[in-house]
């Protein structure tokens, strides 16, 4: 792999200020933890980048591992004491949305993988405490050695930060309310660019025992501030955690037409937010997935969709609930779903699996492990499985635009990306158009092959930045994106001659003067860097 030459120092600083610096932060953190090299900063690129060797690439000047909050306070006050712009970062995995790599090049990357304490797990209160740098591996693990009977839910692939994936809205496939990473979140610690110590909700009432109890505190509910944000340096994290249940039962309600989908998402509608089902439901055309079953083809009109099912005898649509809980519950809570549905003409119901928890080693072999809070890499294996013409890349990104949840939401978002890429020679890995792992969302998201080659990524830009304002003009915006088109998402969020990100940038500007943390990120900008966007 060929080694980036990276920047020498910060934008506008010398290199006497900057040794400086960094010279104050190996005082601070120790010798050891303080890169600037080229061999070590090569670790922190994103592997994905849409702007792999560019000049434009996103690279860091230096990178610094602080071991607790104290060292974290002392690096951020020489930071904003010289004005050098720091990213943090928990453990860098993000691959798809920007890795470890910083939005502004020249940034100092603030590492807090050394950070990786469970502070506790509250059994009684099904809740607990973390560092940015506890992985998903590293929870699970502690939670198998401890003997506890609490479930965490789990991204997939689950090699990343508990903390880093609910602070960008990372999302798992368990239970409602838990599997969005930050509807789970109660009480956050950060360190602000002042350097001083900030908690949230009953966090800020000293000797409060209640702090991943009641997420509000007094007044404005501020943990929000620190979701995709330029404004913390998060070093503690609380989390509500699911009771394990005794049992996990995943079935399929199958329709035969192409009219029936508005009914089926209604009524999967319905029962979910009613809590009939708790677990994460699938929507999927079986008919226009049996060519590859990770990427749906467009939708044909009514006539075609149905003739294509009367000749294959494969269902037009298919909804997938998913039950936790005790056996007797989950199955009556099936039975009545299967009354929900049983005036629909053709349904189709089937049991697709079931499973005892705790997990037996039979099951361990076969289950989609992520269901059940176990992290796994097993997703990397998706292009050895012989899924449609598979062309190796080097790598992909994400994205992710939020649809309305409704049938015609997803026959719109399918047609109108499919239409649209295939006009702009963009390749999709994986296509989906209804991602569930939200409370009461349809995300479309679509994995867009990246190559180490600038000519193709230049292409890969532009289409996108088309994709993402075509998607604008159809009320559709990204919930999350790398960091070459956050300027570009936050700019699709325009309401009120774009009052989102005034009030961000209104925010940033009292919280951080100096323009030190997270530069850029989200497109929100300190006010030297505005003008130009960090150019």
């Amino acid at each position: 792999m060929r080694e980036r030459q990276f920047m020498a120092t910060p934008p506008n600083m010398s290199a006497a200020d900057f040794a400086d610096g960094l010279s104050a932060m190996r005082s601070a953190v120790g010798a050891d933890w303080v890169f600037d090299q080229p061999a070590d900063l090569n670790t922190y690129r994103d592997f994905y980048s849409v702007l792999w060797g560019e000049p434009e690439e996103k690279v860091a000047s230096a990178a610094v591992a602080p071991a607790n909050v104290e060292e974290v306070q002392q690096v951020v006050r020489i930071a904003n004491e010289r004005r050098i712009p720091i990213y943090p970062i928990s453990t860098g995995r993000n691959l798809g949305y920007g890795g470890s790599a910083p939005v502004l090049s020249g940034s100092v990357v603030l590492d807090l993988k050394r950070m990786n304490r469970v502070i506790e797990v509250n059994e009684d209160n099904c809740s607990c405490l973390v560092e940015p740098g506890v992985s998903f591996f590293d929870m699970y693990r502690h939670l198998q050695e401890s003997g506890s009977k609490l479930m965490m839910s789990v991204p997939d692939p689950g090699w990343g930060s508990l903390v880093g994936n609910a602070l960008d809205s990372g999302g798992g496939y368990t239970v409602q309310g838990y599997r969005g990473h930050f509807e789970a979140v109660c009480g956050i610690e950060a360190v602000m660019a002042d350097g001083e110590l900030f908690r949230t909700g009953m966090g800020a009432l000293p000797g409060s025992e209640t702090w991943q109890q009641y997420r509000m505190g007094i007044g404005p509910c501020m943990d929000g501030l620190f979701r995709q944000s330029t404004l913390g340096v998060v070093t503690k994290m609380g989390f509500w955690m699911f009771p394990r249940p005794e049992a996990w039962l995943s079935a399929s309600v199958s329709v035969m037409r192409y009219e029936d989908l508005e009914e089926l998402v209604r009524i999967a509608n319905e029962l979910e937010y009613g809590n009939i089902f708790n677990g994460m439901p699938g929507f999927s055309s079986p008919v226009l997935t049996q060519g590859n079953p990770i990427v749906m083809a467009m939708v044909p009109d009514a006539a075609e969709m149905n003739r294509m099912v009367e000749e294959s005898g494969i269902p037009a649509w298919s909804f997938s609930p998913n039950f936790y809980g005790p056996e007797k519950v989950i199955r009556a809570q099936w039975e009545y779903v299967q009354s929900r549905f049983a005036h629909i003409p053709g349904v189709r119901f089937a049991e697709q699996s079931f499973v005892d928890l705790p997990i037996s080693a039979e099951d361990m072999e076969r289950i989609h492990k992520p269901r059940f809070g176990i992290p796994s890499l097993e997703i990397f294996n998706v292009g050895s499985r012989g899924y449609g013409d598979f062309n190796p890349s080097d790598g992909h990104i994400w994205f992710s635009a939020v649809i309305p949840r409704s049938g015609k939401g997803i026959i719109d978002a399918n047609r109108v990306m499919r239409r649209e890429c295939e006009r702009l020679g963009l390749d999709l890995f994986m296509f989906a158009p209804a991602v569930t792992c939200w409370t009461r969302s349809f995300v479309l998201f679509a994995a867009v092959p990246v190559y180490k080659d600038p000519a193709r990524n230049q292409h890969l830009r532009e289409a996108v930045r088309e994709i993402i304002d075509i998607c604008a003009e159809h009320g559709w915006g990204e919930y999350r994106c790398p960091p070459a088109f956050m300027d570009d998402v936050m700019g699709a969020y325009s309401f009120g001659d774009h009052k989102l990100r005034r009030v961000n940038e209104a925010i940033k500007d009292a919280l951080d003067p100096n323009g030190i943390l997270s530069a850029g990120r989200y497109g929100v900008w300190p006010k030297h860097l505005r003008e130009g966007r960090g150019a």
